[in-house]
């Protein structure tokens, strides 16, 4: 009994080191902001099939993705606080585990996508792959100051890929929740490379703040959250959203805002550390909001 009880804890381990590889947080927003996509894609409910089967393959290409991204950076996560207790800095697991594991996971979403899907979602999938392990992760971050910029296309292509998943088309309103996470990317970001500038700078990863200093970055915080605000209020303006959105909306970029002003104005770590957190939240909210008024009776 103990040799099995022995057994069953080292195969839990095993396969939570497997799920930090997927950075299983970051996969939620990304996952819950794909489910979004997927209901604004229709008055009444997603058939439970698509839903499922759309879930499921989104999540594993992303966990794959974000497996792909511990596997190169493994020597500069070793040199970061914040990531240094991941499992192949820590030697948990090897490069070729690794590399295996999201092979599978990857094949296994995006098979699951062009089979009970539809191709369109799969190729979207895929591209988003590439542009977020390969393209963000290997050319990008290491070399411009403007990785997250431009690398935010991958991060902000989940309620593309939901919108896709139902209609099998990327509309223009598929479009507008990209630009809204585009553009929400940099300030996300930004607000954690300022308190982390540091960390970065020993890596050798050149963000913003590391590059153009914290004044710099601190003023494009507070401007990209200036146009972030504006872009939300696109959906109301085109009426694609109704009031209940608007206000949720109005109410959520007021505070982002706050916060915005006091990066730039009156920065302390800890303000950029609150205005990160607050980051996440705002964008889960707002998504939330847009769900809400997507099925409130005219």
């Amino acid at each position: 009994m103990k040799a099995i009880a022995l057994n069953l804890q080292e195969t839990s381990n095993r396969l939570r080191q497997y799920l930090e590889l997927t950075k299983p947080r970051v996969i939620s927003l990304i996952v819950f902001c794909a489910v979004i996509g997927m209901f604004l894609a229709v008055p009444g409910m997603v058939p439970w099939r698509v839903l499922c089967a759309a879930t499921l393959g989104i999540a594993l290409v992303a966990g794959s993705a974000a497996a792909v991204n511990c596997l190169i950076e493994q020597k500069i996560d070793a040199l970061m606080a914040r990531t240094r207790g991941r499992p192949l800095p820590r030697g948990e697991v090897n490069s070729l585990e690794t590399l295996l594991f999201s092979g599978v996971v990857g094949g296994i979403g995006l098979s699951l996508l062009y089979a009970m899907v539809n191709p369109f979602t799969m190729w979207l999938t895929l591209a988003t792959f590439v542009g977020y392990a390969v393209i963000y992760t290997v050319f990008l971050k290491p070399n411009t100051s403007q990785n997250i910029v431009i690398g935010g296309a991958s991060g902000a292509m989940p309620p593309v890929l939901g919108w896709a998943a139902v209609t099998g088309e990327a509309p223009g309103e598929a479009w507008l929740l990209f630009l809204i996470i585009f553009v929400w990317t940099p300030p996300h970001f930004w607000s954690l490379a300022l308190y982390r500038t540091k960390e970065y700078a020993a890596a050798g990863i050149p963000m913003l703040p590391v590059t153009h200093g914290a004044e710099y970055t601190r003023r494009h915080v507070f401007l990209y959250t200036i146009g972030l605000t504006l872009i939300t209020l696109v959906p109301f303006a085109i009426g694609m959203c109704g009031w209940f959105y608007l206000i949720s909306a109005a109410i959520l970029d007021a505070i982002f805002l706050g916060y915005a002003w006091l990066v730039w104005r009156e920065y302390t770590d800890d303000v950029a550390r609150k205005t990160f957190r607050w980051s996440i939240l705002y964008l889960s909210l707002l998504f939330a909001a847009l769900l809400i008024d997507h099925y409130l009776p005219v």
